[in-house]
């Protein structure tokens, strides 16, 4: 063990002559704890919240999605499933249709977008069958209810509250393509609620309607063409690479969407907040680090004779700015450690037991969400050992710069 750090570690544990610079000392410590597991616990939450909004619009929108440049739909879908089909990261595909229409209830009607989808791998590719809270996915066209046959639509919950209807009940969807004119008649077709779906997205549930593939093309006359493709990958963080390799392979006229791009603006906001939240609460450790400085200095003034005896015992300058580097070194590493530990052990407990609730009316849970990372307390703990020893650099230097023979003099 080196003189300095053995020497700092001593006048760290000594007895104090004055008691004040010991309790100085303590709350500069717990002033790193407290900001430390701050930012530990809030840069979690805001991982927790990333995490539960990007699943649920992942789970009701694909990783990428290949869309054509141009208004006709693209015709031979399954040649262009199966030209990208082998690349690196894809889990699944599904064709679908998404158009504006609107939609017609016994009592009110509303504005929707519809989705035309394969029942079968739509599923894998979107989280329908979790999402589907009441009824069932049921879009085929033989939907029997009171000797009537109608295809079926799946309705956004938020949606169906609109248009006030329950299952079992029969809606008109009317399409609003090709109309030029104010006397156009639209194309409509009639459908019977066989579901509700709730992705705890207001954009989602409030607007949404899903209907079959073989319906949406016969209700938006497509003739056996889709708007585009959704792509589920094996990890959402491969949808870039994935992308830029689909693009190389279809060119034009397609155009290949992450999730990113989807939802540009949420995300980068989110992205934003998280390092605002980090600079803002970094505040705290440095008002604790001004304390460490207060501190050295103090020490500094209490321990000048012994400063003195040692540079007259051959201690050179840099051998006293270490040990008074050190000894705020050792503050900051013991508050970041500990600051580390609490935060993770309130993260690890509200994961797991899930002990502070949110109302389910207000936000899309009812718990409040973490998410622990390992590069979060790696960083947060190297910006708070650096801020600390940054703060032990002054008075280590203005106690190296001591005279011994005035030390021992005046002391």
């Amino acid at each position: 063990m080196k003189l300095e750090y053995f020497i700092a570690k001593r006048y760290l544990r000594s007895k104090r002559k004055t008691k004040f610079i010991s309790l100085i000392t303590y709350i500069s410590i717990f002033g790193i704890v407290i900001g430390v597991a701050a930012l530990t616990i809030v840069l979690s939450v805001m991982n927790g919240f990333e995490e539960q909004v990007r699943s649920r619009f992942l789970g009701a929108d694909a990783h990428v999605k290949v869309l054509a440049l141009h208004d006709n739909g693209i015709k031979h879908y399954g040649f262009l499933m199966n030209e990208i089909q082998n690349t690196a990261h894809i889990k699944t595909m599904s064709p679908f249709i998404s158009e504006k229409g609107l939609i017609k209830s016994k009592r009110t009607q509303a504005g929707v977008v519809v989705r035309g989808i394969d029942k079968r791998s739509a599923a894998e590719v979107l989280d329908l069958g979790r999402n589907v809270v009441y009824g069932n996915l049921n879009l085929s066209t033989t939907t029997e209810i009171e000797g009537d046959t109608l295809p079926g639509v799946v309705l956004g919950f938020q949606l169906a509250q609109r248009l006030q209807v329950i299952l079992g009940d029969e809606v008109a969807v009317f399409s609003l393509t090709g109309l030029r004119h104010f006397q156009d008649i639209p194309d409509v077709k009639k459908f019977r609620v066989t579901g509700y779906f709730e992705t705890g997205l207001y954009e989602f549930d409030d607007i949404i309607a899903y209907i079959s593939l073989e319906s949406a093309q016969q209700l938006y006359q497509m003739d056996k063409k889709v708007n585009g493709i959704w792509i589920k990958l094996d990890h959402y963080s491969h949808a870039d690479q994935a992308a830029r390799e689909i693009n190389t392979r279809i060119g034009f006229p397609y155009q290949v969407l992450t999730w990113k791009d989807m939802n540009p603006n949420l995300f980068a906001w989110m992205e934003i907040e998280k390092w605002a939240a980090f600079v803002i609460l970094s505040l705290i450790i440095t008002v604790a680090a001004f304390n460490i400085v207060s501190t050295l200095i103090m020490v500094t003034l209490e321990k000048t004779r012994e400063i003195g005896i040692l540079k007259s015992m051959g201690a050179s300058s840099v051998i006293i700015r270490r040990i008074f580097t050190y000894h705020g070194f050792i503050v900051g590493v013991v508050g970041t450690v500990v600051g580390c530990v609490a935060g993770f052990v309130f993260c690890f407990v509200q994961q797991y037991f899930r002990i502070f609730s949110l109302p389910k009316d207000i936000y899309i849970i009812s718990w409040l969400p973490v998410k622990m990372q390992l590069t979060d307390f790696i960083l947060i703990g190297i910006a708070s050992i650096v801020l600390t020893f940054l703060a032990a650099v002054y008075p280590a230097h203005k106690a190296s710069r001591l005279d011994p023979v005035k030390s021992i003099r005046y002391e």
